[in-house]
């Protein structure tokens, strides 16, 4: 891909965000929000983490078409690790703890 696509991809997502945030800031940011609207936008910040992870296990960086085992195991892991204690710091620990048991060991 060229530097014009990148730019322009850039400049359009640059855009597109600007105008998502504007509709709540300013053009109802004086104005108070349903509360079935708050109870969803109160877990947006936590679908932020799963969303930036998932490609990097779907897709992998060779040029294989399957995803990489290792990397299924250690977000399996981690899933199960904080479902079951509800502590973001233990599953990223043990998260730690397998990559590096798993990649360097």
């Amino acid at each position: 891909m060229d530097d014009t696509k990148v730019w322009i991809v850039i400049a359009a997502l640059s855009i597109g965000s600007f105008l998502l945030r504007f509709s709540f800031l300013g053009l109802i940011g004086d104005r108070g929000m349903p509360e079935w609207l708050m109870r969803h936008l109160r877990y947006t910040a936590v679908a932020i983490l799963p969303a930036m992870v998932t490609p990097l296990l779907i897709w992998p960086t060779d040029d294989s078409a399957a995803p990489v085992p290792e990397r299924l195991a250690i977000a399996g892991t981690t899933l199960a690790v904080g479902y079951l204690t509800k502590n973001v710091f233990a599953a990223m620990g043990v998260a730690l703890a397998a990559m590096v048991l798993t990649y360097w060991v």
